[in-house]
């Protein structure tokens, strides 16, 4: 499952930032929501991984850390209340990321510890 973003033509998996107070497990989950309307899942961890170099959310370049989550989803509210225009399912992986150096890789690390590689 992917999300579309209503300000970009490109995909990305649902993610974010934590906010103060949160632990990494209620970001997730907030996040999950937010982008997806996601409302029954079950949530398991993935990996942890690290980011450096510089982004619109990274000025200083510096390493940084965030934690890969799977979510298998079995109901979704009808509507979705945030910055997020809608979410599609695809067979493949999508050709358009918003985040192309880093979601494939996260994937790529998802399937092959699914698949005991």
């Amino acid at each position: 499952m992917f999300c579309k973003h209503k300000e970009r033509d490109t995909y990305e998996v649902p993610g974010g930032h934590r906010e103060s107070g949160e632990t990494i497990e209620e970001t997730a989950k907030r996040e999950l929501y937010e982008e997806t309307g996601a409302t029954e899942y079950l949530m398991e961890p993935v990996c942890v991984y690290s980011v450096t170099g510089k982004n619109r959310v990274n000025k200083t370049g510096k390493e940084t850390f965030g934690k890969l989550f799977f979510a298998d989803i079995s109901k979704f509210e009808h509507e979705l209340h945030s910055e997020i225009e809608k979410i599609e399912f695809f067979e493949n992986l999508p050709e358009n990321w918003t985040y192309p150096e880093i979601q494939p890789l996260l994937i790529r690390e998802f399937l092959r510890r699914k698949n005991g590689l």
